[in-house]
């Protein structure tokens, strides 16, 4: 059998096993889950990882290519994403903006990378992870305190600049960020995972075997999506992938010549789920709100949490469907029109939509015409 077809029949059944498990897990319990994945398991893997490389000045480009790139999907946001939302929606659309240019590849990305690509790509992504999370937890901060405080009751600069301090100990303080620093450092000193006494590289190693499965079982578990919005968020994501799939053609056909794991992290990478982060500055903004008895929120919470919940199953079966017929999605052509060909397809059911509502409000004014008709001969009569 096909290495990439077994591997991806692999992980389906994991995922599957997670979905036999949802009426066994309360939805409180995934919470202990997903601390050890992101605090234990996915740490481990990448400082593994890192420890692998050879430490060089031109890596440095990952992290800013990663945040080059949540800043042009900001702009996507805007102009393109958001064209579906009616501009009353204001609190929606603010929404979308917030979590389309986020990525969360820790549960969504890494663990195919690893099985499919290998450490060395592994630690990579965590290295472009790194200015994907000064966008998500700084700027996107900024972003959403700026959009309230110009619809604020009261003036909060003071707490602003205390949050912003808060929030990079916060980016210091996280496990997967430690590691990564703690791994950078030991490479700038000669040391690589040989380097390491036995106990050390043994423990590592050992956690580092429980990502992989604990992930896919934890993305079976967790998926609960809310129907009521499911059409307009899925037309929202395809187009937010297409987007994506045409940014990671461009920048492949702008650098030729690349070898096709780097290819393919770059096509898989931003195709990573939403993060959790803007949702949590989202929901700070929305308690802060109802105490100054805003009646009009900033954001749609309700709205973000049904992105959040159908966005992770989605990047999910991307990355597996781009690493199975990896050979088809390496060429830039097309990708280029697999991007074209999913923006144009996201546009169809907000254009019916908007020909049903056309045809609505056609009908409404002949009615309306002959109604008035009716009226008017009717009191003439009456006179």
């Amino acid at each position: 059998m096909n290495f990439a077809l077994q591997n991806t029949l692999e992980l389906l059944l994991i995922i599957g096993l997670g979905l036999l498990l949802q009426k066994k897990v309360a939805k409180q319990d995934l919470k202990g889950v997903k601390v050890i994945i992101l605090s234990v398991a996915l740490p481990a893997v990448i400082f593994v990882a890192l420890l692998k490389i050879k430490l060089d000045s031109s890596l440095l480009i990952f992290p800013l290519l990663a945040l080059a790139f949540n800043l042009v999907m900001l702009l996507a946001s805007k102009y393109l994403l958001n064209s579906s939302v009616s501009k009353e929606e204001n609190s929606k659309r603010r929404t979308i903006m917030m979590l389309m240019p986020s990525l969360a590849p820790g549960l969504s990305c890494f663990p195919f990378i690893a099985i499919y690509l290998g450490d060395d790509s592994v630690a990579l992504a965590a290295l472009a992870d790194v200015g994907n999370k000064i966008f998500v937890l700084i700027l996107l901060y900024m972003v959403a305190m700026h959009w309230y405080q110009k619809r604020a009751l009261k003036d909060l600069q003071t707490s602003t600049s205390n949050k912003l301090k808060g929030l990079g100990l916060a980016l210091i303080k996280e496990p997967i960020n430690m590691v990564i620093i703690v791994g950078l450092l030991l490479l700038s000193f000669g040391f690589n995972l040989e380097s390491l006494p036995g106990f050390l590289q043994n423990t590592a190693l050992s956690i580092k075997v429980i990502m992989t499965p604990l992930i896919l079982l934890f993305i079976g578990m967790a998926v609960r999506i809310k129907s009521g919005e499911f059409g307009l968020i899925l037309s929202l994501l395809i187009r937010r992938a297409g987007i994506t799939f045409c940014l990671s053609a461009i920048f492949i056909l702008l650098f030729p010549g690349l070898a096709a794991p780097l290819v393919l992290l770059i096509i898989v990478f931003p195709q990573s789920s939403c993060s959790f982060w803007p949702f949590a500055h989202m929901s700070a903004i929305s308690a802060m709100e109802e105490e100054d008895k805003q009646d009009k929120p900033t954001f749609d919470i309700n709205f973000a949490v049904n992105i959040l919940a159908l966005s992770l199953p989605f990047s999910t079966m991307l990355a597996i469907g781009i690493f199975s017929f990896s050979d088809f999605f390496i060429n830039p052509a097309i990708l280029l029109l697999i991007g074209f060909g999913m923006i144009t397809v996201s546009f169809i059911p907000y254009l019916i939509e908007k020909v049903k509502k056309s045809k609505e409000r056609e009908l409404s004014g002949q009615f309306n015409t002959y109604a008035g008709i009716d009226n008017h001969s009717q009191t003439s009569e009456d006179n």
